[in-house]
């Protein structure tokens, strides 16, 4: 078995994958690239990834085509997250696998992919169920959306002049339910890309089955979580810019190469990272570090993955100093 530098699950956002099929396709082969050149700096790598257009183009696929055939029921967002799961993970493989074939510093010591369609509990009493505010699938009409919350029960929220969206809860994850699998594919050093778009949510029933619900759960919570339960040495979350800032965007704006997680907590306080964007990220990276000693989370730009890894840039956040 190969000797690993350190255990890293790579948690990529939504620029690492485009935002249809053929921009998809163009996409996986830079984070191909990306990817193996972490392995072949000998870290063993393990991936999730976010999945917000991909699953949105799917649910809006299976709803157009219950409303043209009336006798074919409306699928669940639970399935949809895990069609995407399948078919990012399909291109994804695919991609990782040819550019570890093409380089003879990979040849030399081989590595399977598989992706591991991935289940995640979450807690039916997650006060996130009480306010569904994550959105999801196209824009709608009145009128659409008047139907759709008619016919399949969906919530619906307006957002000015652009129109209305479906919008569901987003629970934290609790439970991994594949996790013994993705442990021992990696424990036999394969590279595992599993819990996309944060999982598959479901909910245990009574008496031990598994029933899929209506939510999106956040993909770097998921990631951190899958980084515990596999004792990973890092968490490398990639996102579009290559450091955490206060000020985002403003003129005093500060990009911040270090951050533990006293600063995180009393810059969140103040309203430093956006809801939909930074903060769940510096959080998730702040749980991470938080339950073990040794271990850092990054948080930086696809492009500077391996630069982040060795110590020249990104945002490092690591525990109580």
């Amino acid at each position: 078995m190969k000797t690993w530098k350190g255990r890293v699950v790579v948690a990529l956002g939504g620029n690492a994958l485009g935002d249809t099929l053929p921009e998809q396709m163009d996409a996986v082969k830079l984070t191909a690239k990306t990817i193996v050149d972490l392995i072949a700096e000998g870290w063993q790598v393990i991936v999730s990834h976010g999945n917000g257009p991909q699953v949105g183009l799917i649910n809006n696929a299976m709803a157009a085509l219950s409303r043209e055939n009336p006798r074919h029921p409306n699928t669940p967002l639970s399935v949809c997250v895990a069609m995407s799961q399948a078919y990012i993970g399909y291109d994804l493989q695919n991609a990782i696998r040819e550019e570890l074939n093409r380089r003879e510093e990979t040849k030399a010591n081989p590595v399977s992919v598989a992706t591991v369609i991935t289940q995640v509990e979450v807690d039916p009493y997650d006060e996130a169920f009480l306010s569904s505010d994550k959105p999801i699938g196209h824009y709608m009409t009145r009128e659409q959306a008047a139907f759709a919350a008619q016919q399949y029960g969906y919530q619906m929220r307006e957002y000015g002049d652009k129109g209305w969206r479906r919008v569901v809860p987003s629970p934290r994850p609790q439970r991994i339910v594949e996790v013994d699998t993705i442990r021992t594919l990696a424990d036999a050093g394969q590279m595992v890309i599993a819990c996309g778009g944060g999982g598959i949510p479901v909910v245990r029933q009574k008496e031990g089955h598994l029933q899929g619900t209506a939510a999106v759960i956040d993909k770097d919570f998921c990631a951190a979580l899958l980084a515990e339960e596999l004792q990973a040495d890092a968490l490398l979350i990639l996102t579009n810019v290559e450091k955490v800032a206060l000020n985002y965007g403003k003129p005093e704006q500060k990009w911040l190469d270090q951050l533990d997680p006293n600063q995180i907590r009393s810059y969140a306080g103040q309203g430093q990272f956006a809801a939909g964007s930074m903060l769940p990220k510096v959080l998730a990276a702040m749980e991470f570090v938080e339950d073990g000693e040794d271990r850092v989370a990054i948080i930086t730009q696809l492009e500077k993955a391996s630069d982040a890894l060795n110590g020249r840039t990104g945002t490092r956040i690591v525990g109580h100093s």
